[in-house]
């Protein structure tokens, strides 16, 4: 079985784009709660670590149910 490695934090997404900046008063954002002006790409606010946690937290439990299937099919 291969072992997969978690990509760093600031390595998964890209909050360049101006899309990912709200100027208006911050809302809590969707993983913690804390008020961010941050917005994901389907502009919900999310702060940009809360995001990549989670996208790592996808894309590992996905590996996860392939290597699963793969194994035992």
């Amino acid at each position: 079985m291969t072992t997969r490695r978690a990509s760093p934090p600031g390595e998964l997404l890209d909050w360049r784009e101006s899309s990912h900046w709200d100027y208006g008063d911050p809302l809590p954002c969707r993983y913690c709660g804390s008020p961010t002006h941050l917005r994901d790409s389907k502009g919900k606010p999310a702060d940009k670590v809360c995001a990549e946690a989670a996208v790592a937290q996808q894309a590992a439990e996905a590996a996860e149910a392939y290597d699963a299937e793969r194994l035992h099919p």
